[in-house]
């Protein structure tokens, strides 16, 4: 546990929280720095299948600190949570604006608070919005949306959020967390890792390629599923009428090659 960051494991489900309430979470390069260590951890750790980014409240995070001048240089996560193997869900449980909404943005799911502000901000200090935000915002809602949250710097709630595709939910602050851990839950106790975790990256990667290709490279991983330690479980269950016990690795049965001969992208 750091003074920056809090991280707490419990029942496969990670749950990394911002910790500078004084500063509503402002973001700094060593808040960076440990939430890029804990996502590396959450991303190797087969123990761990789901993953929540919270902040403690009132907020989740306001933006870059810019009190040292070191202004955007803060926004490098590494690994970005959309490249971890685990689903990740941004529990949005206050203001979230500059690289606090990018940070979010880079997630899979965001559960966000109603009352809240967001927005991407920068255009009105005189910098672009950075942390991928280029790259997630215009899939998640679009290229009109994107470029009216961006060049305009406005702000916006969690009402416009959902209604844009940018939360799977706008709820009151209080239900956010409580929302994600069960989401986290469920998805820890019910699904699959391994196809989890390679459906998520296809999700993200598959909308640079072809429909050809996507559909190849479905039945490529579905291959390789079925012979995985939980494809065997699947089958058994399912022959015995009862639920499954999930016991796969992602660390040990990632595959290493594409349909291509390529080899896959990993965080290793």
């Amino acid at each position: 546990m750091s003074s920056e960051l809090h991280v707490d494991v419990s029942q496969g489900v990670a749950v990394l929280t911002l910790n500078r309430p004084a500063q509503q979470n402002a973001f700094t390069p060593t808040m960076a720095a440990e939430l890029g260590a804990a996502l590396r951890r959450c991303d190797s750790e087969d123990a761990i299948r789901a993953v929540i980014v919270t902040g403690t409240p009132p907020a989740f995070c306001a933006g870059a600190d810019l009190s040292n001048r070191v202004g955007e240089v803060s926004a490098t996560i590494d690994p970005p949570p959309w490249r971890v193997r685990k689903p990740v869900i941004a529990a949005v449980n206050g203001h979230a604006v500059g690289i606090g909404l990018a940070l979010a943005l880079q997630c899979d799911l965001r559960y966000m608070a109603r009352d809240a502000v967001y927005g991407l901000n920068q255009v009105r200090r005189g910098v672009l919005a950075d942390g991928y935000a280029h790259w997630t915002l215009p899939r998640l809602v679009g290229m009109a949306n994107a470029a009216d949250i961006m060049l305009t710097g406005r702000t916006f709630d969690g009402d416009e959020a959902k209604a844009m595709g940018l939360a799977n939910s706008s709820l009151p602050a209080g239900e956010v967390l409580p929302t994600a851990l069960a989401v986290a839950h469920d998805i820890a106790n019910g699904s699959a890792p391994l196809p989890v975790a390679l459906s998520k990256r296809l999700l993200w990667e598959g909308l640079g390629m072809t429909p050809a290709v996507v559909g190849q490279l479905e039945t490529d991983l579905n291959q390789h599923a079925t012979k995985s330690i939980d494809g065997g479980e699947a089958m058994a269950a399912f022959r015995d009428r009862r639920q499954p016990s999930w016991s796969g690795s992602v660390s040990t049965e990632w595959p290493a090659w594409d349909a291509a001969g390529r080899e896959r992208p990993s965080l290793d």
